[in-house]
């Protein structure tokens, strides 16, 4: 198979010096539906890529947490 292509997005963040990063993405109704980052990360731009594979299209959100910082955002899936 493989020739439709995967849906997927990349998440973009920078980091203003190397901290712990924890960034996960849940679905509409708040469940965590994958860890995309747990550990240390180094100062500077950083993209993550988000495979929804096997995900119905709806709202996600993803959140990014450092010791320092948290914000989360949303993510529309279509298919």
């Amino acid at each position: 198979n493989g020739t439709s292509g995967n849906p997927s997005t990349t998440i973009r963040f920078s980091l203003p010096q190397r901290e712990l990063v924890v960034l996960k993405i849940y679905n509409a109704l708040g469940s965590e539906i994958a860890t995309l980052v747990n550990g240390a990360m180094d100062a500077g731009e950083h993209r993550v890529t988000f495979d929804a594979t096997g995900l119905p299209s709806g709202v996600y959100f993803y959140q990014i947490k450092t010791s320092s910082f948290s914000q989360t955002r949303k993510a529309v899936l279509m298919r």
